[in-house]
């Protein structure tokens, strides 16, 4: 463990200034960024001390937003994903805006409201190369596109692959009001006469792990 420095001291907590909210060691924070039109910046808090002024500061872990990365926002990143960097940095407490909640991508799709506050990770990101860990997810639909958790997706009762409803040639609200679906593939050779009251409209997390899945 590294000692602080002369002069300085580690603190347990630190309450965001004009709140009563508590920040501590682990908990990911919303950061005010120096450009006032853009979002605040989220970090993971990693330590906080103060000097022999008292001036806190914390060291922080930087989440990045997909727009931030080398590669830029993709179809299938979600509009609350962010990815969890390699970039840790040194910054003023009094900048920490609010606190927020970074969901595992697991927990993430399973929240019934997702509030202001909440977000997702499952990439790390290496800021020198652009380079993500895991670099490889598993794609449903024709399309051959990772699951983005903003989008409605129909599971077929055959193949039990995910499908868009636009790649299927549906609107949302046509797929919405299905009872059951069979994508074209197996359409063409299904003969068993299946009903189900229910009809689940995201892909399970069990889907998303399923050995078989494609990988690219």
């Amino acid at each position: 463990m590294a000692k602080t420095k002369p002069g300085k001291k580690d603190l347990d907590s630190y309450t965001i200034k004009g709140t009563n909210k508590v920040v501590r060691a682990g908990d990911c924070v919303l950061m005010r960024p120096s450009d006032s039109d853009k979002p605040p910046y989220v970090a993971r808090v990693e330590k906080i001390e103060a000097d022999h002024r008292n001036n806190v500061k914390v060291r922080v872990r930087w989440y990045y937003r997909p727009e931030e990365s080398i590669g830029g926002r993709r179809q299938f990143h979600g509009a609350k994903e962010l990815f969890l960097s390699d970039h840790y940095d040194v910054q003023s407490a009094h900048t920490i805006e609010g606190k927020c909640i970074v969901h595992t991508f697991k927990n993430y799709t399973k929240l019934e409201n997702v509030g202001a506050e909440d977000y997702f990770c499952r990439f790390e990101y290496k800021a020198s190369t652009g380079g993500f860990t895991p670099d490889r997810v598993a794609v449903y639909c024709k399309c051959e596109m990772p699951y983005n958790p903003d989008d409605l997706m129909v599971q077929c009762e055959g193949c039990k692959d995910w499908f868009h409803p636009s790649c299927m040639g549906m609107t949302i609200e046509e797929a919405k009001k299905l009872e059951h679906f069979l994508c074209s593939d197996c359409s063409s050779d299904d003969d068993a006469k299946r009903s189900l009251n229910t009809f689940p409209v995201s892909p399970s997390v069990e889907a998303k792990v399923e050995p078989k899945r494609r990988k690219r």
